[in-house]
């Protein structure tokens, strides 16, 4: 597993910090206004979406891999409502270092 604090993106680090703290509003900070989100193809609101799979349901990324500069993980991620299951995560980085789309999906 590779710890949070050592992924290679600073965005993609606060977003996984953010996730695993159940912190609302860092995750909110590290997104872009307007930000957009996949899971498993079909987009989602990202604010509904991130309550419902995140927040509400103690949602936990554990890093397996980092590609892409670390805009690309593989993640064993945890929540109460589906249990543990392996996933991709993408990320889209603007140059202001914020995130404006992920996309998330089984592995």
């Amino acid at each position: 597993m590779i710890p949070s604090s050592q992924l290679s993106d600073p965005a993609v680090r606060a977003f996984v910090a953010a996730v695993n703290a159940g912190d609302q509003n860092a995750f909110r900070a590290v997104l872009t206004e307007g930000a957009t989100m996949s899971d498993d193809g079909s987009d989602r609101d990202v604010a509904q979406w991130a309550e419902k799979e995140i927040f509400a349901s103690d949602g936990h990324m554990d890093i397996e891999t980092e590609a892409d500069g670390g805009r690309a993980l593989v993640v064993n991620y945890r929540n109460d409502t589906w249990g543990e299951m392996r996933t991709k995560w993408r990320f889209t980085v603007t140059g202001d270092g914020r995130i404006s789309r992920f996309e998330t999906g089984q592995a």
